[in-house]
């Protein structure tokens, strides 16, 4: 058994046809980008605005790594 078969904490994420979790190690997407693709999908599921407002911080935290010196 895959601990990818088992989730702590709910089932937010096995709603979707690809967890969140395979999408952002397949692609190889950073920490930071993967969490906000975590957030987004699990929203109306969990946390509805919070998961939102979680997705824009790390939206502006990656704006400010990626792009600020510019």
């Amino acid at each position: 058994m895959s601990a990818l078969d088992h989730q702590e904490g709910g089932s937010h994420y096995k709603r979707h046809k690809i967890q969140p979790i395979d999408f952002i190690y397949d692609n190889e997407i950073g920490f930071i980008e993967g969490n906000i693709i975590k957030y987004v999908m699990r929203h109306k599921h969990k946390n509805g605005l919070e998961d939102l407002k979680k997705a824009l911080h790390y939206l502006q935290i990656l704006i400010e790594k990626e792009y600020e010196d510019r």
